[in-house]
């Protein structure tokens, strides 16, 4: 099968956030499998010839080879982008987003002619890809190279959903017959996820749990209803994680290489932690976060209880970037409690992964998560993940190798937290524990067989 991945960003070569690590990872594990992958994705500033080995196809269009052959294209334009950025600055998102995707999104449907690549699908990711969709059922609609074409759209989080005002629109190149209530009208706005939405044959969240909560109200972001009409096209596939990167066995970013049958070696990276947040060398369970500091990942009931959590039997080592309130919070919180939290307000690679090892539990109490991956590490790295029961969180931890909370407030928090004290301090207990959670397997080979299989459905749509 010929497959197209386009995304607004890949990992190892431009990275925001999960949806890279998935762009990465998902065409690797399809062309395991016998497929025929090609990438498509804007040539940012970092993705330099400089730093990657690129070749020149055309004015316009840059490659280089990921896996054994898959060929991953870059869409030049200078002024779209060659900026600090992927989609915007700390002053906010870039005010001409709607070019740039535009552009990127007919380039990459103009491109695959120019390459002769006729693919089965084009699997799209988030708003930033949605009007691939929307050209390729309207302007390309008639041309022969693009008959039977199909599309996927992969929503990532529903809460980002490309949203720009009206007056915009007849920079997208588009019949103004599609702004409307049935098209990419949104409140008298542009919204290009919608227009995604309609025009896509399937589409999929990273979780299957996700895939029903953005059908209701208080998770749909106003989509709900347009979700809802084409629920029997709507999927629900897990994320994986790539165990290249996140394997404790392997993993030269830790202090001390372990596995499930040398897990003692887990407790020296635990003391090595301690040492370097500055926390004292104690037998207490040590939580880990590492977080986006915002009221999805939880923060919220997080600041209302870090006081009373920082007074139980714990230390606490947080690691992360966000809204501003929280940094303060932090750096107050920091100074109160010095020999009981580690604030690091940064983005910092090597501590994540020794948090991952070092921890005892890995804190993750997001009001809502589409997937999530830091709980699926840390069972991989034998840290017991506590969360709320919500999108992927619910369906990859259990009380069978968790801890988990499902009344979203400071007490229901508080109180999971004091169980699992209580929980480590029985050694034979946590020792159980600890084994379970080495025992679960979140590769991406798995999942990537799962899309094969929606591929091949959605070719008979």
């Amino acid at each position: 099968m010929n497959i197209v991945i386009c995304a607004p960003e890949v990992f190892p070569f431009a990275k925001t956030g999960g949806l890279a690590d998935v762009t990465g990872a998902l065409p690797l594990a399809l062309e395991e499998l016998g497929q025929n992958v090609v990438i498509f994705m804007p040539k940012y500033r970092q993705v330099s010839e400089g730093k990657w080995q690129l070749n020149k196809l055309k004015n316009g269009l840059y490659f280089t080879k990921i896996g054994k052959d898959i060929k991953v294209y870059f869409i030049e334009h200078q002024t779209y982008y060659n900026r600090q950025g992927l989609y915007g600055e700390k002053a906010g998102d870039y005010p001409d987003n709607l070019e740039r995707f535009s552009f990127f999104c007919r380039k990459t449907l103009d491109f695959l002619r120019d390459i002769e690549f006729k693919p089965d699908i084009i699997h799209i990711h988030d708003w930033q890809s949605s009007l691939v969709a929307v050209y390729l059922k309207t302007v390309y609609k008639g041309i022969t190279f693009y008959k039977d074409i199909k599309v996927l759209l992969t929503i990532h989080n529903i809460g980002y959903q490309g949203l720009f005002p009206k007056e915009e629109f007849s920079k997208l190149g588009l019949n103004w017959s599609l702004f409307n209530i049935e098209g990419l009208e949104f409140y008298d706005q542009i919204n290009l996820l919608k227009g995604g939405i309609i025009f896509s044959d399937a589409i999929n969240t990273v979780s299957p749990t996700y895939s029903k909560e953005i059908q209701t109200k208080e998770f749909g972001f106003g989509l709900e209803g347009v979700l809802r009409k084409k629920s029997d096209r709507l999927y629900g596939i897990l994320n994986g994680i790539d165990y290249n990167v996140w394997n404790p066995q392997t993993d030269k970013l830790i202090f001390k290489n372990y596995s499930e049958s040398n897990f003692s070696a887990k407790y020296e990276n635990k003391i090595n932690l301690q040492k370097i947040c500055n926390l004292a060398p104690r037998d207490v369970a040590i939580f880990g976060l590492v977080s986006r500091l915002a009221e999805q990942k939880g923060w919220d009931i997080l600041a209302e209880a870090i006081d009373e959590l920082c007074n139980l039997d714990l230390e606490l080592v947080i690691l992360g970037t966000g809204d501003i309130r929280y940094h303060n919070l932090l750096e107050e919180i920091s100074k109160r409690y010095p020999k009981v939290c580690s604030v690091n307000l940064r983005f910092d690679e090597i501590l994540a992964h020794r948090i991952y090892a070092g921890s005892d539990i890995f804190l993750m109490p997001s009001k809502y998560e589409p997937c999530g991956l830091g709980q699926m590490i840390s069972l991989r790295y034998g840290t017991v993940p506590l969360v709320f029961k919500t999108g992927g969180l619910a369906d990859t931890v259990t009380e069978e190798n968790g801890f988990v909370f499902d009344s979203y407030t400071k007490e229901a928090l508080i109180a999971k937290v004091k169980e699992a004290i209580a929980t480590y301090k029985d050694k034979s207990k946590w020792v159980k524990l600890i084994k379970r959670a080495f025992s679960y397997n979140f590769s991406w080979q798995d999942s990537a067989k799962k899309y094969l299989e929606l591929y091949q459905k959605i070719l008979n749509f």
